[in-house]
């Protein structure tokens, strides 16, 4: 999707990587608010006249968050695709057991590529000899694991829901039609005006990126 932002989108954009993700600092707190609170800096930082957040998956929690006007700043437009709004107590228990799992170690960067790919949902989408998989993950001598901290997932718990209904401006949002994690019904609770991207699943940016661009264009 980034591959295509210099046809899409007029001015500056950011695309941080999220606490505990990617180049990111792994260090918690990994609440949603200190996710946010790390955005905010940014943006502030930034000191942009107009602000427009897009998240995906917990992204779009945080982008929520960030567009609360708690921050100082006025966010124009919020949206995002993927969120998972509905947590079952069972999902909710074994999020935090991943959370105190300690890191894999591969022997070879190729592996921990391939383990990074299939844990993102990217497998057959994104090319393992890409920049875009070589960035999710790191190397401390030899010892090669996917970007992420697993500690991260002490993030789940609180109401998505609830959550999401914090953002002024209300939350625009989309998910694919094969996303096993999100439905219709669920993001129309939040917002009337919620929809699909039909043959694709979790990762629609990747999927159908125009139909993503096309998705947050109507909000400008």
């Amino acid at each position: 999707m980034i591959a295509g932002v210099d046809r899409h989108w007029r001015g500056r954009w950011i695309a941080p990587d999220l606490r505990g993700h990617g180049g990111s600092i792994q260090r918690p707190p990994y609440g949603c608010a200190m996710h946010a609170a790390d955005i905010a800096d940014i943006i502030a930082k930034a000191a942009p006249s107009t602000v427009t957040l897009f998240g995906h998956s917990f992204g779009g929690v945080v982008a929520a968050l960030v567009a609360t006007g708690w921050f100082g700043f006025e966010v124009q437009d919020v949206a995002a695709i993927g969120v998972k709004i509905e947590w079952t107590a069972d999902e909710v228990d074994k999020a935090r057991a991943l959370a105190q799992r300690p890191a894999r170690g591969f022997a070879t960067r190729e592996a921990a590529i391939a383990a990074y790919l299939k844990f993102s949902g990217l497998s057959g989408l994104v090319d393992p000899s890409s920049d875009a998989a070589l960035a999710g993950v790191t190397d401390a001598d030899g010892d090669y694991r996917v970007a992420f901290d697993m500690r991260a997932f002490a993030a789940v718990g609180p109401s998505v829901e609830r959550l999401l209904r914090l953002a002024d401006p209300p939350i625009r949002l989309a998910a694919g039609a094969r996303d096993p994690m999100v439905t219709l019904e669920h993001m129309r609770r939040i917002d009337s005006a919620a929809m699909v991207f039909s043959g694709v699943g979790h990762n629609a940016h990747w999927e159908a990126p125009e139909e993503v661009w096309t998705f947050l264009a109507k909000g400008g």
